[in-house]
């Protein structure tokens, strides 16, 4: 499973995306405060443990842990800055990637029970943001997009659906790290890119 492929990177320059493949990591990863702390240096980032608790409203002692137990998978890594214990942190790099198929069991069932983990992530994300879209103004209601796609598609067309859907986004991407490069009126928005074979839906019998 992948939020978003990966590619090189000019020399000196964050890397596009970390993948994970120990089960360890895996596992480590699908804590909710860490995958919480990993979206907020990658979004507001870089900043100290003291900052992560008064973001996600959990003890500084607790931030400061599980900062270290990302490290320790290269999720991030201390930043330039630091003054005394006072030390920031930042993500290594902007996505994440795992495994969509392994033939080692402990990295499938560790893979497996991320991707819930993000899943369910999203989808209290998604809720919570619907139940404030009366707070938006008007024009970002109408411009916002809930709905979905029942398809009839081979492996093959799901894979290249995927691939184009990243081609669309990918010129959007730099925003995120150069505020220059934002036109006014800009906001962050989260756009979720989930396709799935839907095994609720019995397949037709060919005549």
């Amino acid at each position: 499973m992948s939020e978003e492929t990966s590619d090189p990177q000019p020399e000196g320059e964050q890397p596009r995306s970390i993948r994970l493949t120990d089960p360890r990591a895996l596992r480590a990863y699908a804590h909710p405060l860490r995958m919480s702390l990993v979206g907020l240096l990658r979004s507001s980032g870089p900043f100290t443990a003291t900052r992560a608790a008064e973001l996600t409203g959990e003890s500084v002692a607790s931030c400061s842990y599980h900062l270290r137990i990302l490290a320790k998978y290269g999720l991030v890594e201390e930043a330039p800055g630091g003054r005394g214990r006072e030390k920031p942190w930042r993500a290594t790099a902007r996505y994440t990637e795992w495994p969509d198929h392994s033939e080692d069991a402990a990295v499938a069932e560790a893979a497996d029970a991320l991707s819930i983990a993000i899943a369910e992530r999203y989808f209290e994300r998604v809720t919570r943001a619907m139940g404030n879209r009366h707070t938006l103004p008007k024009e970002w209601r109408e411009a916002e997009h809930f709905g979905d796609s029942l398809l009839h598609l081979t492996p093959e067309e799901l894979t290249d659906l995927g691939a184009r859907f990243g081609e669309l986004l990918r010129p959007f991407e730099a925003r995120g790290s150069d505020p220059s490069l934002r036109p006014e009126g800009a906001r962050p928005v989260s756009v979720l890119l989930i396709a799935h074979l839907d095994q609720e839906i019995p397949e037709s019998e060919e005549e």
